[in-house]
This record gives structure tokens, sequence and C-alpha cells, in this order.
């Protein structure tokens, strides 16, 4: 009788982990977890900077759009005047209709979005926008993006590797 409780007690603790099993697998997964998180925060990072520039090549494809809907305004002054709400009538100069909500907003993905720097001539009293530049700037640099962009009227992209808007160095 003695003897099966003995085994007994023997299958039951093969059955389980120790206390010591159990934190050292614990211990092994948070190393692991360290290593992983600062990795996933720089992909994260990445991911924005890459939907900057995509983000950025929106608004050069929407001012070209702009450009040839309303040859006498020429290029838009303002997110704004790319987006606008479908619901709210027929695309116009003020609101054409051509950048999603979050774009035309000004906000995405970490980055804030402008229009800058826009040139103008004066064609019979309206005014006429012949350059642009859009700029994409980290909401907080380190954090949710390393570098600034920029495009203007010519499409290239370029970028400032400190994180703001002195746009020189050319995309590869």
């Amino acid at each position: 009788m003695n003897h099966s409780i003995t085994q007994e007690n023997r299958r039951l603790r093969e059955a389980g982990f120790t206390l010591m099993e159990l934190l050292i697998v614990i211990s092994i997964m948070l190393i692991l977890m360290l290593i992983a998180i600062p990795n996933f925060a720089g992909m994260k990072m990445q991911a924005n900077e890459t939907s900057a520039i995509q983000s950025l090549r929106a608004i050069y494809q929407a001012q070209i759009q702009f450009q040839t809907n309303y040859p006498a305004n020429g290029f838009a002054a303002s997110l704004a005047a790319l987006g606008g709400d479908p619901k709210s009538g027929q695309p116009s100069p003020q609101s054409a209709q051509l950048l999603q909500g979050d774009l035309s907003s000004g906000q995405k993905s970490g980055y804030t979005f402008a229009i800058v720097n826009p040139t103008k001539v004066t064609v019979n009293n309206q005014d006429m926008y012949t350059g642009y530049e859009a700029t994409a700037v980290p909401q907080a640099v380190g954090k949710t993006g390393h570098r600034g962009f920029c495009i203007d009227q010519q499409g290239e992209v370029k970028a400032d590797p400190s994180g703001g808007t002195n746009c020189t160095t050319p995309l590869q």
C-alpha cells in the first residue's frame, strides 16, 4: 500500500512543472520581449516614414489633378483645398475632393503635413499658384519618425535627416 502511494506521488509530480522551471521560462520570455520591443518601435517608425513618403506622392498626384481640373487656379495652396467631403456637393477649387480626409486634415501616421511656400501670379485679378512645396514632419522626432520629407511641383521627394523641412537629401 505504501509503495503504491509513492508511485502515485511521483506520477503527480512528473505531470506538472516546478516553480523553478516556470520562473526560468518566464525569465526567457521577458528577455526576448526586451529584445523585440525596441525593434518593434524601429519598425513602426520605418512604417511611418514609408507612409509619409507615399502620402507626399499622393499630394503630388492630387496637385497634378487639381491643376488639370482648375487651370485658372494652378496648384492648390492648402491641403484643405485638395480635400473635401463628397457628401458636401460637387468638387470645387476650395474643396476638390482629391485627397482622403486624414491626409487633407494634415495628420497621418505620426506625421504632420502642410503645403508651404506657394508661389503665385495674378492673372486677370485672379491668383494662380505656379509652385508649392508639401512637407511631412514627424509629430515627435525619434518616436514617430526620424526624417522630415518634402516634395514640390517637380515631383522629387527629398529628406531632412534632422526631422525638419530643410530637405536637401534626395531619396534613393
